[in-house]
This record gives structure tokens, C-alpha cells and sequence, in this order.
């Protein structure tokens, strides 16, 4: 009798150690993906060439809580017109520059963006602007300019709105790099 129960208290203990352990875990994992890291996923080619459809991203959640977006950071946002969605687009213009795009041409401040990551096939031939970003938003684009609905459609994105900088392409692992 003695002996089944110091089997049953083993077992306890044992059992006590497993759930200490989950939890902890579990109180990790929601640390990091509220704070930290996101796996994202594609969905769309408004990011083509770079971004494929379905291809699986790691965003970085953290970054912009120490530092603030950049020109040519590849994001991934709430979308304006309906947050419940998200976007993944490229910061074009940060708060304070001039944005104007002569057919199809993106100029910051007057100066035409150096965009080689845009394939000729992908340029679209709008004009837009010009305007000043506010503070505190951010004008983003598509790499696909003729297929992508972004600050020229509806408008520009509060910092709050943006989630997290995409650090990572890590599916397919043919093409897996990291931004």
C-alpha cells in the first residue's frame, strides 16, 4: 500500500512538472508572437517579383517598436479600409516627404526612386499627387504597380497600422532570403 502510493505521489509530481512546463511554453509562444515574430503568409501577386503568392514570411514585430519604418522596408500592415486584413507592401515615402508618380515614375522629395525591383512588365502608367505625407503615416506601394491596391487606392497608413517589418521568405526554401 505504502509503495503504490509513493508511485501515485511520483506520478503527481511528475505530472505537476509536465503542466509547469506547458504552461510556461505556452506563456513563451504568446510572448513572442504578440511581441516579437509572426509567421505571415502571401496571398496575392501585388508583391511579384519579390513576393509570391502563398509564399511564407517571418515578420518582425519588435523592430518598429525601437525604430520607425524606412523607405524601401517591405511591411506588413492592417489594412485602412479594413483592419481585420493585412497587407504586405513596400514603405515608398515616410512622414514629412513628397510623394508624386509621373506615369508611372515614383518621385520622393523630387527625386525619381531607385525601383529596379520593379519588373517592366509590373509598372503601371498613373499619375498621382503630389502630397506630403503627415506625420506619423506612411505612403506604401505594391512591387507589382499595375496589380497592386495600396496608398494610391486608399490612402496613407498610420504607424499603428503597420505590424512588423518582413524579415525573412523562408517557403519555399528554393527561395528562402532574408529582406
Amino acid at each position: 500500500m505504502r509503495r503504490s502510493r509513493e508511485q501515485l505521489a511520483r506520478v503527481q509530481e511528475e505530472l505537476f512538472v509536465w503542466a509547469k512546463t506547458l504552461f510556461s511554453a505556452a506563456v513563451y509562444a504568446i510572448l513572442i508572437v504578440t511581441f516579437g515574430f509572426q509567421v505571415a503568409r502571401v496571398e496575392g501577386l501585388s508583391m511579384a517579383p519579390t513576393l509570391e503568392d502563398q509564399d511564407r514570411l517571418i515578420v518582425n514585430k519588435f523592430v518598429y517598436r525601437v525604430s520607425a519604418p524606412r523607405r524601401g522596408d517591405i511591411v506588413m500592415l492592417y489594412y485602412p479600409v479594413d483592419p481585420d486584413k493585412s497587407f504586405v507592401k513596400r514603405v515608398i515615402a515616410e512622414e514629412g516627404d513628397s510623394v508624386r508618380i509621373v506615369d508611372g515614375r515614383v518621385y520622393v522629395n523630387d527625386i525619381p526612386l531607385q525601383d529596379d525591383y520593379v519588373a517592366s512588365e509590373f509598372r503601371s502608367h498613373d499619375d498621382w499627387g503630389p502630397q506630403i505625407i503627415p506625420e506619423g503615416y506612411y505612403f506604401v506601394m505594391g512591387d507589382h504597380r499595375n496589380n497592386s491596391s495600396d496608398s494610391r487606392h486608399w490612402g496613407m497608413v498610420p504607424k499603428k497600422y503597420i505590424i512588423g517589418k518582413v524579415q525573412l521568405r523562408w517557403w519555399p526554401v528554393t527561395t528562402a532570403r532574408k529582406f
